[in-house]
C-alpha cells in the first residue's frame, strides 16, 4: 500500500494565492473584473488586461487602496498580430506570470439570419481564438518554474443551445473543448487548464435578460436552487483553480449554475 499523504498543519494553507502573479483578461467589467477582486483577495498579484482605460483603472484602483498588487495593460486583445506585445507588458507588470484567466468576451446576440461573416469572425476571433494564442505566450515562463494555472470561461452555451447566440454559442462550445486540448498538451509541465461555466450572473453581456423581470425569472426558475447567480458566486471556483488546492484536476469544465444544467 502507498503511503498516505502527509497530514498538513493547515489545509488551508493550499488555497493561498500569496506570492503569485495573475493576468485576468475582461478585467475592466462583469466576470472579469470580479476575478480580479477574487484572486487580489487571495494574495495575488494581478494584472488586468481590457480596453476600457477609465474602467480598467478603477478596479486596479479598488484593489490597490485595499492594500493588493494590481496593475493594468490597456490593450485591444481582438488584434490579433498585437498579442504578443500585450503578453511582453504583462509579464513585466511583476517580472512573471504563474496564471492567467481568460474572461475577455462578446456575444452579438444575433439571430441565425441575422449572423454575418463579420460579426461571427469577430466573436469567435475574441471568444476562442484569443484564449489559445494569449496563454500560450505565458507557457514557457510557467514551464520554467513548474507550475501554470490557465482559467478559461465557459458558459451554459458550451452546452446548450440559446436564441440569438449562435456565434456566442459555438466559441463557448469550442472552449470546452480548447480546454481539454491545453490541458493535455501543458499539464505534464506541471500546468493545469480548466474552465468554469458560468450560469446566469448580471454582467454587461447579460443585460438583456435582467433587464427583462419575466426573463429574469424564467432563467431564476430553471435552477435547482431557485435564483440567478451572484458574482459574488464565483469566488470560490477561481481561488481554488487558482490555487495548489487543485493540483491533481486539469482538462476539466465545471459548471456554477445553480443546478440549472443538472436538471
Amino acid at each position: 500500500m502507498p503511503d498516505p499523504s502527509p497530514i498538513q498543519d493547515n489545509p488551508l494553507d493550499q488555497f493561498s494565492l500569496s506570492g503569485r502573479v495573475f493576468v485576468i483578461t475582461g478585467a475592466s467589467s462583469g466576470i472579469g473584473r470580479e476575478i480580479t477582486r477574487f484572486l487580489a483577495g487571495a494574495g495575488a498579484a494581478v494584472v488586468g488586461a481590457a480596453r476600457r482605460q477609465d474602467k480598467l483603472d478603477n478596479v486596479i484602483e479598488q484593489i490597490t487602496e485595499s492594500g493588493g498588487r494590481a496593475k493594468s495593460v490597456c490593450a485591444d486583445l481582438a488584434d490579433r498580430p498585437g498579442i504578443g506585445d500585450v503578453a511582453a507588458q504583462c509579464k513585466d507588470a511583476f517580472g512573471r506570470v504563474d496564471g492567467v484567466v481568460n474572461a475577455a468576451g462578446i456575444n452579438l446576440r444575433q439571430s441565425a439570419d441575422e449572423v454575418t461573416i463579420e460579426g461571427w469572425d469577430a466573436t469567435l476571433n475574441l471568444n476562442l481564438c484569443v484564449p489559445f494564442f494569449f496563454s500560450r505566450e505565458f507557457i514557457p515562463g510557467m514551464v520554467e518554474n513548474r507550475f501554470g494555472r490557465i482559467i478559461n470561461i465557459a458558459s451554459l452555451q458550451s452546452f446548450r443551445a440559446f436564441a440569438d447566440s449562435m456565434a456566442y454559442g459555438a466559441s463557448k462550445g469550442g472552449i470546452c473543448q480548447l480546454t481539454r486540448a491545453m490541458a493535455q498538451a501543458w499539464s505534464p509541465q506541471g500546468i493545469t487548464c480548466n474552465a468554469i461555466a458560468p450560469g446566469f450572473f448580471p454582467t454587461e453581456l447579460t443585460a438583456p435578460v435582467f433587464d427583462d423581470p419575466e426573463m429574469k425569472q424564467w432563467r431564476a426558475s430553471q435552477t435547482m436552487l431557485g435564483r440567478n447567480g451572484n458574482l459574488s458566486d464565483l469566488s470560490g471556483i477561481t481561488v481554488f483553480f487558482a490555487s495548489a488546492a487543485s493540483a491533481y484536476i486539469t482538462g476539466q469544465t465545471l459548471h456554477i449554475d445553480g443546478g440549472f444544467s443538472a436538471r
